[in-house]
């Protein structure tokens, strides 16, 4: 264990930089993570831990990995979160390659909040979905905001990034069902039997739904009935409600 007092130390900086800098994480292949519990998560998945940084003696102990005790304002100088926990480490990022011969598959196009992108990582990961497919200007999986929403599925759920071509293109090998989550009228109604595995529902923007480029290659739409007066769904409380409705029907 070292103990480092200042912000300028390169490896306080190096952690910084993970939590803020999309494009550092993307060159480092490392992301930045809070919490003894999320690090009890990534050990239990066996993902690579590099470092991690404490303001508390007692935690190093429980730290098997390279550890850095901070004062407790340079941990909070580490973290983009407003209240970071005892423990922020650095992890490598997990193997991106889509999976073959999914059976289900949950598309998100554009959901921008970090929030829903990690409620919907933990929601495919407990409802058993094979690949997530992120297409267009979703958050970045690896946001620290993303991770701690995720709770842990980051280190288990296969997600990976896709151009709609690319979509297209892993749908039609994989003999993939796409539906899309819309309000259209002549959609089909949740309540209906979904169709068979291998299936794929994708998910828009918080603010426009389904972009047009992906919608005119989904095999048809899925809504969600609700009362006239609410417009619509928040991204993750629908998401959930579909991989709920995948999952139920074929357990």
């Amino acid at each position: 264990m070292q103990e480092i007092t200042s912000r300028k130390n390169p490896q306080v900086q190096h952690l910084k930089k993970l939590g803020t800098d999309r494009a550092y994480r993307e060159v480092s292949g490392e992301f930045l993570c809070d919490g003894l519990k999320l690090y009890e998560e990534a050990v239990s998945a066996g993902a690579a831990i590099s470092l991690s940084a404490t303001d508390r003696r007692e935690v190093t102990d429980m730290l098997a990995c390279p550890t850095i005790l901070v004062p407790e304002d340079v941990l909070h100088s580490i973290s983009p979160l407003k209240n970071p926990q005892t423990v922020l480490f650095a992890c490598q990022m997990p193997d991106t390659t889509p999976i073959a011969n999914p059976s289900r598959v949950l598309v998100l196009d554009g959901v921008q909040d970090p929030g829903n992108v990690g409620t919907l990582i933990r929601a495919a990961s407990a409802f058993c979905v094979d690949q997530v497919i992120l297409v267009g200007d979703c958050a970045d999986p690896y946001n620290p905001k993303t991770v701690r929403a995720a709770m842990g599925a980051t280190f288990r759920q296969s997600v990976c990034a896709m151009a709609v071509d690319e979509l297209v293109q892993y749908a039609a090998q994989n003999n993939l069902t796409l539906l899309g989550a819309a309000l259209a009228e002549d959609g089909r109604d949740i309540r209906e039997p979904l169709p068979a595995a291998p299936l794929a529902v994708a998910i828009g923007s918080e603010g426009q739904g389904l972009s047009a480029e992906l919608l005119v290659h989904c095999h048809g739409t899925v809504r969600i009935p609700m009362e006239a007066a609410a417009e619509s769904l928040n991204a993750a409380v629908a998401g959930s409600i579909l991989l709920w409705e995948m999952y139920r029907r074929e357990v």
